[in-house]
């Protein structure tokens, strides 16, 4: 498979082209220390098979900002040397700290904008940058990425809606690029030509008065000019559209823009595939072979692959699906994919990040904090002389579906095939209950649930029900189909 050929990025080589994007946990102490929870999220990831393990979130200075990894003093090395170590000493994964900068915050709802920077503000945040990511490459890191993506500061120069006027401002394109040079012009003055540094950047802001696609492709192109190793692509998590709640810090993931950067069960997969084409095509025809990555719903084995053997990036970014199972690479690798937890993008994790609470995976055994380590021996949970019992209710739109328990089941997926046979899976559960809200008239639905076991064993298949859901008494009565060939 393309996933598990190797990559070379600059003398960073990955052992496959899956790639954990930055995730926060917020297991960090409030100083910013690395604390033994975090060192076991990410050997979790190391021990999985990821090729390339990006560090959440580090800043590159003080601010508040609750539980927020930091490295913006030398006296963080320490604690991220040991981190390196203990994932390079558990597999041939490689690790690199996603470094920001963000502007403030307040509970009343008011923000910072980059327009309310003084220069003198500006050359700090330079500075900033610059030592975080020697302090990156002193702690045994195999690389860096600056983050230029979604609300932070980086991107806010980036973006169409920065109000500066000056040689920064966003009336230009040249002056929306400016700061993001002066940066890697400080970061490779400081750590040299050999050490892989990457960019993560939105290939779309998905806000009003936000950049799009056409302004992406020429920014990737400059960040090559920038010699950036690697582009990690994003999209929205944005400020201008968040919603925000009276006593609460603003979250730039609640709008719109927020719902694109993490697409819900509802979205299709892949959504963002064709924003990473479109940019790696027009850096490639200008004579770049900056390696690409995107994120978004890319967890589906085939679809990874597939995007990979199209050549529309050339590794895959995937957070949520990691969180879910760490071992997924492993799985895939070894063709073991009816043991992979499947992410149900049920998004707990994202509401658990913006209220400061630790991030775990809503699929992982109640109460716990990382991901079970994976043992293929755990039997799967069977069903009992009822075969699950599986029932179906259809009422005002909806399908309610309830089922007998099963001993060792951890989760039970609610799997449905419509009347063309295909079968997907509606839902993930702990309880023996699920709704289905999405049906149409007139469909013909056959649903069946299966247990799992905690590291992804699954048992047979329950029971299957068959629901037709009932044409609305008030509406017109259907018109029948007509063949395609008979227009």
């Amino acid at each position: 498979m393309k996933l598990f050929e190797p990559l070379a990025i600059k003398n960073m080589v990955l052992p496959n082209r899956i790639m954990v994007p930055a995730m926060v946990t917020r297991m960090a102490n409030e100083e910013g220390w690395v604390v033994p929870d975090v060192i076991d999220r990410y050997v979790r990831y190391a021990e999985g098979g990821a090729g390339l393990i990006v560090l959440e979130a580090i800043a590159v200075h003080q601010s508040k900002a609750g539980n927020l990894l930091r490295i913006c003093d030398d006296r963080y090395i320490d604690g991220l040397r040991e981190l390196t170590k203990r994932v390079h000493d558990t597999s041939d994964s490689k690790i690199v700290p996603q470094i920001i900068h963000f502007l403030k915050v307040s509970l009343s709802g008011w923000r910072q904008t980059v327009d309310m920077l003084s220069l003198a503000d500006i050359d700090r945040i330079v500075d900033q940058f610059g030592d975080a990511v020697r302090r990156a490459r002193q702690a045994g890191f195999d690389g860096a990425e600056l983050h230029s993506a979604h609300a932070y500061t980086l991107s806010s120069f980036l973006s169409r809606r920065n109000g500066r006027t000056d040689e920064y401002g966003g009336d230009s394109l040249e002056g929306r690029l400016h700061m993001i040079g002066r940066v890697m012009e400080n970061v490779r003055r400081k750590v040299g030509d050999d050490f892989p540094v990457g960019i993560r950047f939105n290939a779309d802001e998905f806000i009003l008065g936000g950049y799009t696609l056409e302004d992406s492709k020429l920014m990737a192109l400059r960040f090559a000019q920038l010699g950036f190793d690697y582009i990690s692509l994003s999209v929205g998590g944005k400020f201008e559209d968040a919603v925000h709640v009276p006593g609460h810090v603003f979250f730039p993931y609640t709008g719109y823009s927020g719902d694109r950067c993490m697409p819900n069960e509802w979205y299709p997969k892949a959504p963002h595939a064709y924003l990473a084409g479109a940019i790696k095509a027009f850096i490639n025809a200008k004579g770049y072979d900056v390696p690409v990555a995107a994120a978004g719903k890319l967890d589906d084995p085939a679809v990874a692959e597939q995007v990979l053997v199209d050549g529309t990036m050339d590794f895959v970014a995937i957070a949520r699906g990691l969180l879910a199972d760490p071992s997924w690479p492993n799985k895939v690798k070894k063709g073991e994919l009816d043991r992979i937890i499947r992410c149900d993008h049920c998004n707990v994790c994202k509401h658990l990040a913006g209220t400061h609470k630790v991030v775990n995976c809503f699929l992982w055994p109640k109460g716990s904090n990382q991901a079970p380590a994976d043992d293929p021996t755990v039997g799967a949970p069977s069903w009992g002389l009822d075969k699950g019992g599986l029932t179906a209710r259809f009422d005002n739109g909806t399908v309610e579906l309830s089922w007998s328990k099963a001993p060792g089941a951890v989760r039970y997926e609610v799997c449905r095939a419509d009347g063309d046979g295909r079968v997907h899976i509606t839902d993930a559960v702990k309880t023996a209950r699920a709704l289905d809200h999405d049906t149409l008239a007139g469909m013909r639905y056959h649903y069946y649930v299966r247990a799992y076991a905690a590291t992804g064993q699954g048992g047979p298949p329950s029971n299957t029900v068959v629901v037709e859901p009932r044409w609305p008494a008030d509406a017109p009565p259907p018109r029948p189909a007509v063949a395609a060939a008979a227009r």
